[in-house]
């Protein structure tokens, strides 16, 4: 590439970035974060979007006892969740977890307050979230075999049972990490419309701002994106 070339590109690089309506920095916290609660589809989402395979299958389990004196009950329950925290701590690919849209770290610090009253009379339970970390060449029957295996094979105290729930979910880490990415594309997508429009017309590009989205593109695979909207206007004629 030519020196005056350079020049003209990078000159068209700054037109194009002056139009974009960027937002502060959003500063990215590092979170595990249920991705498919609300699912997306892909027609939702704007031209540019990256795909990205899931961190983690998951599915939530109550852990259940019925056994009648409540002092007993809980020590059974806590009992059943201390074996699974070990059982997991001895695979490769399993962890637990607690939590709605945003999950934390299964411990033995937070055994007293998951533990509730179950509707039923002499019933108590505990809701905890299995994980099961996803990898480039997993298929979603082998990520859920895994979890399944994992609920039969730990070993339940007294009256305690693990009953899985239907829904199976994805989680992302640090949605956030994956914004300059994302923006550095939509600027390239800007660039080329700028050079298909010509220089009668400006493309200018709002709602960086937004945080970063999703919608799940396969069983194990998220489409990113940012919900911008690319808008191309003539150019006032002087």
């Amino acid at each position: 590439m030519r020196l005056d070339s350079k020049v003209k590109y990078a000159a068209a690089v700054g037109a194009v970035l002056a139009l974009i309506s960027f937002a502060p920095p959003v500063v990215a916290q590092v979170e595990t974060v249920v991705v498919t609660a609300e699912k997306r589809q892909d027609y939702d989402a704007p031209h540019v979007y990256i795909t990205k395979r899931a961190d983690h299958l998951i599915t939530r389990v109550k852990v259940t006892c019925d056994t009648r004196d409540l002092n007993q009950r809980k020590e059974e329950l806590k009992a059943t969740l201390r074996n699974m925290i070990r059982s997991a701590a001895n695979t490769k690919t399993i962890s637990l977890g607690v939590g709605e849209e945003i999950i934390g770290d299964l411990e033995e610090t937070n055994f007293d307050t998951i533990i509730v009253p179950d509707q039923k009379a002499d019933t108590s339970d505990a809701y905890v979230i299995i994980k099961t970390s996803i990898s480039a060449g997993d298929t979603f029957n082998a990520a859920t075999a895994r979890i399944k295996e994992f609920i039969e094979k730990t070993p339940k105290v007294g009256r305690t049972e693990l009953l899985r729930e239907n829904d199976w979910n994805l989680t992302l880490v640090a949605p956030e990490q994956y914004r300059d990415g994302l923006i550095a594309q939509i600027v390239t997508d800007a660039m080329h419309t700028s050079d298909l429009f010509g220089s009668s017309y400006a493309v200018q590009v709002e709602g960086l701002e937004h945080r970063v989205s999703w919608f799940q593109k396969t069983p194990l695979d998220l489409g990113l994106y940012i919900p911008y909207t690319l808008r191309v206007t003539p150019q006032p004629v002087h």
